[in-house]
């Protein structure tokens, strides 16, 4: 495929279908890279018991639709940075899988000094369509060529003012982004120092997708009695990074039946998930 410069012309724009497949072992390595623990969570790690299948991992097959991006715009990776994601589930995610992934561009904002580019995914079987993701990318440098600035996130699902409902704390590990990684997100910023220095960061830190996958596991087991059945859909705009070792809590607020708005922060009190709702099965 050609590359062209961004601009908002690209919105539409569809990349050919591509068949994508994992196994139970890629869905419990996904289960340990973002902290399940063998004495909670064994049905996710252990194929004796299934194994279960964290919702969140749809992102996995879903960064296939990412890598596309890199086929219409040529990209600097050291320059780009998660922006927000999204999943739908229509029904839940089989321990092996086999899908067919359809794909399009699907919004290009000109935020001045930076781009954000989002891509959506469809992924299909002979029963009808599955699964939905949603991502966007944050590319510095890429602004400034004239489109529309987009919408404002600060009025995307507001947290209500009030004590959350839920409250769940998870800790990470130092070996997080190491164990993260070998589900497929293999981009140098999370693993190596020297790269995180010439990227602009004085060491490497948790990726994006990470983070959601550990906010992912306090839905499920905050709101949806631990029965991924249950779970249908999160989505959050990633407000800040992640280090290694620091402990995420996921608030949660009820604000109709089915229905959370999320805050992530870590330790300290710093926001990383924001403008963030998850849909569940009451």
């Amino acid at each position: 495929m050609t590359t062209h410069p961004i601009s908002q012309n690209l919105v539409g724009l569809e990349f050919e279908p591509r068949e994508v497949s994992w196994s139970g072992k890629d869905a419990m390595l996904y289960a340990l890279g973002v902290g399940a623990k063998p004495a909670q969570e064994l049905d996710f790690l252990y194929e004796g018991l299934g194994p279960k299948v964290l919702p969140t991992f749809a992102v996995i097959p879903g960064m296939r639709a990412m890598g596309n991006i890199g086929q219409a715009i040529e990209l600097d990776i050291a320059r780009l940075l998660h922006g927000e994601q999204a999943v739908d589930l229509h029904r839940p995610l089989p321990a092996d899988g086999a899908f067919t992934m359809t794909s399009h561009i699907s919004e290009v904002w000109d935020k001045g000094k930076a781009a954000v580019i989002g891509v959506t995914a469809e992924f299909a079987d002979s029963d009808g369509v599955a699964f939905t993701t949603r991502s966007t990318l944050f590319y510095f440098g890429g602004g400034g060529f004239g489109g529309e600035s987009g919408p404002s996130s600060k009025d995307v699902n507001p947290r209500p003012n009030r004590e959350p409902d839920v409250s769940i704390a998870y800790t990470t590990q130092e070996e997080q982004g190491a164990l993260y990684r070998l589900s497929g997100d293999r981009v140098a910023l999370h693993i190596d120092p020297v790269f995180a220095v010439k990227a602009g960061y004085e060491k490497p830190f948790m990726h994006g997708l990470c983070t959601y996958g550990f906010v992912g596991r306090a839905v499920l087991h905050g709101v949806c009695d631990s029965d991924p059945d249950r779970f249908r859909s999160l989505s959050g705009r990633f407000a800040d990074r992640v280090e290694f070792g620091d402990v995420i809590t996921t608030n949660m607020w009820h604000t109709e039946p089915g229905v959370v708005i999320l805050e992530a922060v870590t330790q300290d009190g710093k926001i990383i998930l924001s403008n963030a709702r998850a849909t569940f099965d009451v």
